[in-house]
């Protein structure tokens, strides 16, 4: 433990000009104390630490010293590539293998680009969950991370309805989207490829042994595919409606983009009164009441006859608040 943080300390000082007593404290979640006495030791073995006394002192590095220890282990490079998400690689339990990546390719680089990292991070930050909605980060994930970075098996258990089922699944990889995090695995003894919600495993259990993966998956293309044929699957019914010009403007914003898309491109002429009439695939009659409800009087429902019945009765009680 304290090998490995002698060697932070080294990096540290390697990739700044120099760092006070407190800096390298706060760095390496020491005492202060702790800083001067890791620096002595530092100094005895060889290495070139110099203490500058007094208010605006600190700790440097003297001689241009450059260590050689700056060689990335398997998880801080793989880390390094995720080092834009923080929120995921905290939760995949990668955040302290990222840190280290960070600061050896830092003391590693030349003076002139060595703040690339700082500045990168005042530049660029993504925050994946959608608004409104408290993140959670399911018990399991760093389990099944391990898994997929090791290319070793998995057993699970997964809830489905009301009960719960058993898998055998070679996990390839994982997705981040809007919040909740997927696995997608390939299933043994069936050789399809599937996705799971992870919050949804109540037990997972890595084989000791790893499995030959397929080169040839390509994990992106791979949910991009399934992610279409989710979207699709889930517009099981149709609504006719009856646009206006700005309704139409607005109605990707309320439904499936490419759903109404393309409906709008297979649309008829406009009316005399501007209104083009559009069928629209949706999930069901009570998600499109929500979602269209955004259009306001942009849209008229033509059918079904239930969906009408709920925008007029919507209309009758909009005008028994608004009407003199």
């Amino acid at each position: 433990m304290r090998a490995a943080r002698l060697i932070k300390m080294v990096l540290l000082l390697q990739s700044r000009p120099s760092m006070t007593a407190a800096e390298l404290a706060r760095e390496l979640e020491v005492s202060e104390r702790t800083v001067t006495r890791d620096a002595q030791a530092l100094s005895e073995a060889g290495v070139p630490v110099y203490a500058d006394r007094g208010r605006a002192g600190g700790y440097r590095l003297i001689g241009g010293y450059r260590t050689r220890l700056t060689g990335l282990q398997r998880s801080e490079a793989e880390a390094l590539f995720l080092s834009g998400v923080p929120g995921a690689l905290r939760e995949m339990g990668l955040e302290d293998a990222a840190s280290a990546a960070r600061l050896k390719v830092s003391a590693a680089l030349l003076p002139s680009v060595r703040d690339a990292s700082r500045t990168a991070g005042q530049r660029f930050h993504l925050d994946a969950p959608n608004w409104f909605k408290e993140p959670s980060t399911p018990a399991l994930l760093p389990a099944v991370a391990d898994a997929v970075w090791d290319d070793r098996r998995i057993v699970a258990l997964y809830r489905r309805g009301e009960g719960e089922v058993e898998r055998e699944l070679e996990p390839y990889g994982l997705v981040l989207k809007a919040g909740v995090w997927y696995l997608c695995a390939r299933v043994v003894g069936h050789g399809s490829f599937r996705v799971y919600r992870i919050d949804r495993f109540t037990a997972v259990d890595a084989d000791s042994e790893r499995f030959a993966r397929d080169e040839e998956f390509d994990l992106p293309a791979f949910w991009q595919e399934r992610a279409e044929q989710f979207a699709r699957s889930v517009l099981r019914a149709e609504v006719v409606v009856r646009l206006s010009a700005e309704g139409t403007r607005r109605l990707r914003y309320a439904v499936d983009p490419q759903s109404a898309q393309e409906a709008l491109a297979t649309a008829g002429e406009a009316g005399e009164d501007g209104r083009v009439t559009v069928t629209l695939p949706v999930e069901s009659e009570e998600v499109a009441h929500t979602q269209l409800a955004m259009l306001g009087p942009e849209v008229e429902v033509l059918a079904p006859r239930t969906l009408r019945e709920r925008f007029a009765e919507d209309a009758r009680r909009l005008a028994a608040l608004y009407g003199t």
